[in-house]
């Protein structure tokens, strides 16, 4: 990376995301500017680069969504990305060091006029984007084209997509990942167009091997798993925050809420970063003065979005306007900014002492020295009055008498002219409320000023001479030509003050630009705090326990995040959750409505709110680090794609099968339900086989009964159901009380529904008596046949070497007992295992 240099743009300080390893404790700050985003000069880096072309977009919404599209010229290797990036887009610029580019590609609106070399035509801005200079930047003397803003097409990259990919098992999900990537389609769509158009290169259909690559150092979700777990949005109401992200919001910041909703969306999978979020959340929870200082400090700073702020402020350097609308926007902004600055330092004091490396991180990134100089650039030029109204004249007054007195001789006289008018409009109002006999007042709007006058205090008609009139709230709203005259006179000294304004407020923003890395990061630094102290406000709302994170998912008693906000308090039943790599695979039977769905649910809420850094719902709660959350939770048809529900099960299924690893956990909720049951038990028990050999972490819900006979001779697959207690309502019908509880083993069938319900038709009892005695031999002969049976010997031998196995590996790597105990502990091993030898026998 070059050493920073001197340039028109502000140079700016080292950024930090939400996942930012180094600001969540993984190594020490420094200090630096922003740093280098190569990868080490390492044996593995100096082997071929690859020659790759790149295509970039980026949304123009404040939360920098990239999307990136290269291509290696050499191997018709494609690599597709989309990405939530800071204001410095280190991660881009790292994703682009992974894929060494040649040249790339970007709209031609990204462009200024002077920078533009290409014969494309449209409206330029004054300057280039942001993301362009610091790719300029970072990687000086790449070639940068500009492509025409048609070209940059979501529907024609996702068509590029299906007609180039190599047909592979990992086809179906790539398209499935990417189908509404919209910047990475587009993308696509460009780099493709440019590769006919100037490289004149037309690749046959199948042959490109196109993938989508994940962030790493996040966990991938993909939008169907999201959507149907309800992470940012409940599925029945868009508006209801019964969502996981609506029950762990209680953010004061914008920015805030915005790096909640990409952490829930992308959680981290850096342990480190983890427990160093985690020891944040613990200190806010057990230091009450502490929790209470931080939400004291976050308070002033409510519903405000410091990256918004920035972004207007930085875009409007270039935006030389004598328009009074702007002016008062400017104005505006630079209150907030005041406002800003000002509360700062409380947050700064609250974080004072504490001996938690994250929170030293963010007091230093908010103890910035440039920060008190951008403090003192505005106390300078603005009056130290508190937050203006958020509306009506007090909003006015606040703009008007904004920058302090004597800066501008002809501002001064301007404001004076102003409170004359203003006050000529007030005495004439009195003049009427006298001359009328009516308690006549003011009140400011848009337009200008209005007489009210409550119809409580009105007998009859206005008197003569008002016009305008009409009523709002139970007060008559009207006005008079001597008031129009007024509000005209005074709107032009209104103007003129704020044009005079804001040109001290452009020389001041100027200056302030200078400094605008040290408001990056204090904007990254608050929105870290206030989401952390959010996730201890639940944690302390809804009895949440510190999760572990042991390569073992054990959960004691936990609960669904959402339900239990929604539920009365105790009703919601609490299950219990085991899984190791002796268990990966785990069949989960029971009736509908008996809770399959909701316990499958509740597993991936809570495996994403621990690695978010949050406290979970649960007496004790230990995690592995996963690398994917892939679900198949939804049996319904998708219409927008012209999928039947077994079209839809189908593509799902591949996505999974396609993106599954050892460190993925995956959630399936009734799979094969869309096709006829012998197809359904068939398809099932083969997706099921396979993702046994990828050995994640699963969770199988089904209720084809088959699946744990023809499965049950795996040694990772454990059976479990939902239990239900049988109840006889009256002599003519039976009931089902659902327990809502987890249970070990496939469900019993020696219920025997039959024999209950002949015994409705009043048989005689000798023949119920030996109709259950023969039901029962031929159950307790069938069982007897599968216990002697060699390959059940076999089976159960099998199952219990590897939980010898998982058991010890879990003892070598995580145990922290001493000695003697750690000892015993192994011991136990020991006679568990000879027991389970002895009974295979």
């Amino acid at each position: 990376m070059p050493q920073a240099r001197l340039s028109s743009r502000p140079t700016t300080s080292r950024p930090w995301t939400g996942q930012d390893a180094s600001l969540d404790g993984t190594r020490p700050w420094t200090g630096q500017s922003r740093p280098t985003t190569a990868r080490p000069m390492t044996s593995a880096s100096v082997r071929h680069e690859g020659n790759y072309v790149i295509a970039l977009l980026e949304g123009r919404g404040v939360a920098r969504e990239v999307g990136m599209a290269a291509l290696d010229k050499d191997t018709g290797k494609v690599m597709l990305v989309q990405l939530a990036d800071c204001q410095t887009y280190v991660k881009t610029l790292h994703q682009m060091h992974l894929h060494r580019p040649s040249l790339v590609l970007v709209p031609d609106t990204f462009l200024s006029a002077a920078d533009s070399v290409s014969g494309t035509s449209g409206k330029r801005p004054a300057n280039s984007s942001m993301l362009v200079e610091f790719i300029r930047e970072e990687f000086p003397g790449i070639q940068l084209e500009p492509i025409g803003r048609r070209y940059w097409n979501d529907t024609g990259g996702l068509e590029f997509i299906l007609q180039l990919c190599v047909e592979d098992d990992e086809r179906a999900g790539t398209i499935l990942a990417v189908s509404n990537k919209y910047y990475a389609l587009s993308a696509t769509c460009a780099l493709f167009k440019h590769a006919e158009s100037k490289l004149n290169t037309r690749f046959a259909a199948g042959s490109l091997r196109i993938r989508y690559v994940p962030v790493e150092g996040t966990m991938m979700i993909d939008p169907d798993s999201a959507r149907n777990l309800e992470l940012v949005g409940n599925m029945a109401h868009k508006k209801s925050a019964y969502s996981l992200f609506g029950t762990l919001n209680h953010t004061y910041t914008a920015m805030a809420a915005r790096l909640l909703r990409v952490n829930i969306l992308s959680p981290i999978t850096v342990q480190p970063a983890i427990d160093a979020r985690l020891d944040v959340v613990e200190e806010f929870i057990q230091t009450e003065d502490r929790y209470t200082d931080v939400r004291d400090a976050l308070r002033p700073l409510n519903k405000m979005d410091f990256d918004k702020l920035i972004a207007s402020l930085a875009s409007q350097e270039v935006r030389i306007t004598n328009t009074a609308k702007p002016a008062s926007a400017r104005v505006s902004q630079m209150l907030s900014l005041r406002s800003v600055v000002k509360n700062l330092p409380l947050l700064q004091k609250a974080l004072e002492g504490s001996r938690l490396q994250l929170l030293q991180i963010i007091h230093s990134m908010i103890s910035d020295e440039r920060l008190a100089k951008i403090e003192a650039l505005v106390s300078a030029s603005l009056n130290e009055d508190g937050a203006p109204a958020k509306g009506g004249i007090g909003a006015v007054n606040a703009r008007v008498y904004a920058v302090k007195a004597n800066c501008n001789r002809l501002l001064d006289v301007a404001r004076e002219t102003y409170k004359e008018n203003v006050g000529d409009i007030y005495q004439l109002n009195r003049t009427l409320s006298e001359m009328h006999e009516l308690p006549l007042a003011v009140m400011y709007q848009e337009t200008g000023f209005v007489f009210t006058l409550k119809k409580s205090d009105l007998e009859g008609e206005l008197p003569k001479g008002f016009i305008n009139v009409s009523m709002k709230k139970g007060k008559w709203v009207f006005s008079s030509i001597d008031l129009k005259k007024m509000n005209a006179r005074m709107k032009d000294a209104l103007d003129e003050t704020l044009i005079l304004s804001d040109k001290i407020i452009q020389d001041l923003v100027a200056e302030i630009l200078v400094d605008v890395g040290a408001l990056y990061k204090a904007s990254e630094a608050v929105a870290l705090v206030d989401m952390l102290w959010s996730f201890a406000h639940a944690s302390i709302m809804h009895n949440y326990v510190r999760p572990e994170f042991t390569g073992t998912l054990a959960i004691k008693s936990g609960r669904h995040p959402v339900l239990e906000t929604i539920q009365s308090a105790g009703t919601l039943v609490p299950n219990d959750v085991y899984c190791d790599d002796s268990s990966s695979f785990q069949i989960i039977q029971g009736p509908n409505m008996s809770g399959k769905s909701t316990y499958l649910r509740q597993i991936g809420l809570l495996a994403v709110m621990a690695m978010c850094g949050c406290f979970v719902p649960a007496e004790y709660a230990s995690f592995r680090i996963h690398d994917s959350l892939l679900t198949r939770l939804s049996n319904d048809d998708d219409m927008e794609k012209s999928l039947s529900t077994f079209a839809s099960e189908m593509a799902s299924s591949a996505m999974i099968l396609g993106l599954a690893s050892p460190n993925s956990l995956v959630l399936i909720d009734e799979l094969g339900r869309g096709t006829s049951p012998r197809e359904g038990v068939g398809i099932s028990h083969a997706i099921a086989e396979e993702l046994i050999v990828l050995k994640p972490f699963v969770f199988f819900a089904t209720h084809f009964k088959e699946l744990t006979l023809t499965l049950s001779r795996q040694p990772t697959v454990v059976n479990l159901h939902l239990s239900v207690h049988r109840t006889r309502q009256s002599s003519s019908n039976f009931g089902m009380t659902f327990q809502y509880k987890i249970v070990d083993g496939a469900p019993e069938d020696s219920n025997h529904y039959g024999l209950e319900l002949a015994r409705l038709a009043d048989l005689p009892n000798d023949v119920l008596t030996e109709g259950k005695r023969v039901a029962e031999t031929l159950a307790a002969l069938h069982a007897k046949h599968e216990e002697e049976s060699e390959s059940s010997q076999t089976a159960v031998r099998r199952k219990a070497l590897l939980r010898l196995r998982t058991q010890l590996t879990q003892a070598l790597d995580h145990s922290a007992l001493p000695d003697q105990e750690l000892l015993a502990y192994i011991r136990r091993f020991q006679d568990d295992i000879a027991k389970a030898f002895l009974h295979a026998r």
